[in-house]
């Protein structure tokens, strides 16, 4: 996540526990389908991957795993699910080039101010090998705001989300929306973006 925002990480450090234990829908077919754009056993890293859910699922799949998450405690908490190394890495950090065949962003990259955004984006591009696979998921809205916890979410629309990924270099980007939910348990507006860099 964004290091500008401590009540978004001092939500996450507070509650890791909780939120890394809680049971919650994978989207065991979205995950299928992004292991099917990544080349068998493939090198993948994960932003924000809180309790290592989608990680352990993207490992039983048979791909190479970097879990991430810019919370210490939350990487912590995935270490134990995971009984393997969690780095701990704020997206600007990502200095990685053509490095991996796939970047898994689930429910993470909706944390950052939208102005710094296309910059998180452009790094992401950088650290894909060519024809590597992205996917992030967003909550929707209309302008950037906190959620009932002090959780801050740049909350886009997909035409927004589309012109920000902008001119970058994608042979494919596909925004999908549905309705879920969240630790909030509110009813949310979903994004979903799988982009794939040119070879």
């Amino acid at each position: 996540m964004s290091g500008d925002d401590r009540a978004t990480l001092d939500f996450y450090a507070n509650e890791a526990e909780i939120y890394a234990g809680r049971a919650r829908e994978l989207g065991q077919a979205r995950l299928q389908r992004f292991a099917e754009l990544v080349p068998a056993g493939g090198k993948v890293l994960e932003l924000g991957c809180g309790g290592g859910q989608d990680s352990e699922a993207l490992l039983a799949l048979g791909l190479d795993v970097s879990p991430t998450d810019g919370s210490p405690e939350l990487a912590a908490q995935a270490e134990k699910r995971l009984g393997r190394p969690v780095s701990v890495l704020l997206f600007e950090d990502l200095t990685a080039e053509a490095a991996f065949d796939g970047i898994w962003a689930n429910a993470c990259l909706l944390h950052v101010p939208r102005p710094a955004l296309p910059g998180i984006l452009a790094g992401v591009h950088r650290a894909l090998r060519p024809g590597g696979a992205f996917y992030a998921s967003f909550k929707a809205g209309e302008a950037e705001g906190r959620d009932r916890f002090g959780r801050f979410y740049n909350y886009p629309d997909a035409d927004w989300l589309r012109t920000t990924y902008g001119d970058l270099g994608w042979n494919r980007l596909d925004i999908e929306e549905d309705l879920g939910g969240g630790y909030d348990q509110e009813p949310t507006r979903w994004l979903h973006v799988t982009a794939i860099k040119l070879s």
